[in-house]
């Protein structure tokens, strides 16, 4: 399975729950998720992967100063574990 079908299928998801959905896509700093969620003052945040994949060396160091000022941010790779979230 792709990441891009795991990644639709959950931002259909959230979308449906009343979760606003933004692909964060940064120039100037790469590395941060993948996607960012907003509902009820709570903000999630989302790198999806494709099945038995994990974050870059880069990608975790970003994550990890993500979580450092009180962010959550999680991996998925299955369709079923991002739907859990929401």
């Amino acid at each position: 399975m792709r990441e891009s079908h795991i990644e639709g299928t959950v931002n259909r998801y959230a979308r449906d729950r009343g979760w606003l959905a933004f692909k964060w896509v940064s120039t100037s700093q790469r590395g941060v998720p993948d996607m960012i969620y907003f509902k009820d003052g709570e903000c999630l945040m989302i790198e999806f992967k494709a099945p038995g994949k994990s974050a870059t060396a880069y990608q975790s160091a970003i994550h990890r100063r993500l979580k450092e000022h009180g962010f959550h941010v999680y991996i998925i790779d299955d369709i079923e574990q991002g739907k859990l979230l929401f």
